[in-house]
This record gives structure tokens, sequence and C-alpha cells, in this order.
């Protein structure tokens, strides 16, 4: 499930959550990010990260429906999935942390088609981490078919 089981640790709302390091290209903080009208609430925008053109979600609004408050620690997390680099708004990065395999627990929301993106909770020194799986997360979103459409366009015209 997590390739050497690193993962990167950040905070949304006031809970804890980790995408496995292998698609993590880096953390950047929250500046630049020049708003599109008309993309879906969760879309921010676009943000150029080395050189790439990729579109920013609000991580707070998928999660909870509010948009992310700006703050000093607030992040962008920068993935990259085969179809699609992204940049994930969060709270906080805290960490990057070994997950071991027997921390693993596999809640019953999974199930849940709007959660699939959860692919399981560390409980690690009485913490409950729970692990987002990008791949998921980017096809369980509404609108973003369109917006890979966009990007994929972008890139060959740039």
């Amino acid at each position: 499930m997590i390739e050497n089981n690193k993962a990167v640790v950040f905070k949304a709302g006031n809970e804890e959550y980790a995408t496995p390091v292998p698609f993590v290209i880096s953390i950047e903080k929250m500046e630049g990010i020049t708003p599109i009208p008309h993309l879906p609430s969760y879309v921010r925008g676009i943000v150029k990260v080395r050189g790439e053109l990729i579109p920013v979600v609000d991580f707070e609004e998928i999660l909870y429906s509010r948009t992310l408050v700006d703050s000093e620690s607030a992040r962008m997390i920068v993935l990259q999935t085969d179809e699609l680099s992204f940049a994930v708004l969060v709270n906080e990065a805290k960490e990057i942390l070994d997950i071991p395999e027997d921390c693993l627990k596999q809640p019953g929301l999974i199930a849940y088609q709007k959660t699939n993106y959860f692919t399981g909770v560390a409980n690690i020194d009485n913490r409950l981490i729970t692990i987002i799986d990008p791949l998921k997360l980017v096809e369980s979103l509404e609108g973003i078919r369109e917006i890979k459409e966009y990007m994929k366009t972008q890139h060959t015209t740039a």
C-alpha cells in the first residue's frame, strides 16, 4: 500500500492526514496562486511550480466544505500521479513519518464512495493519521476530468 511505508504527514482542519512519499514532488509556501473563474469550488486556481502550471486544490474545501484560511504555516503539497500533477493546500505540512505496517488499520469508511481515497488509518503514539491515495483523490473530485484535459492542452502548447 505505501512504498517503503514513508508518508508526508499534514494537517487539514484539526486532523492529521498523510500521503505516500513517492507521490510527493515538493512542499511549497502558499503563494503565487492565480485564481481561474468558473472552476469547481475546491480549486483555488493554478500555480507555476518548477516551470509547470498545475491546479491547486483546497483540501479544507474538499473535506470540510470551507476555504483554507491563509496562514504562515499553510503549505502546498505538490503531488504527481500518472495523469496529473496538482498541489493540495493544507494547514501545515508536519513531517515525514515511517508508518509500520502493523499500525495501519482499514476503516469501514473506505467502502463509502465519496471517501474512497482514504486507504487506511495509522495509529501511532496515540495519533490517528488518515492515509490518502492521491490517485483515488483525483478520480473522486467532480470536474477534475475537464481540468486534466485542460492541463494536457497546456502541456502540449507550452
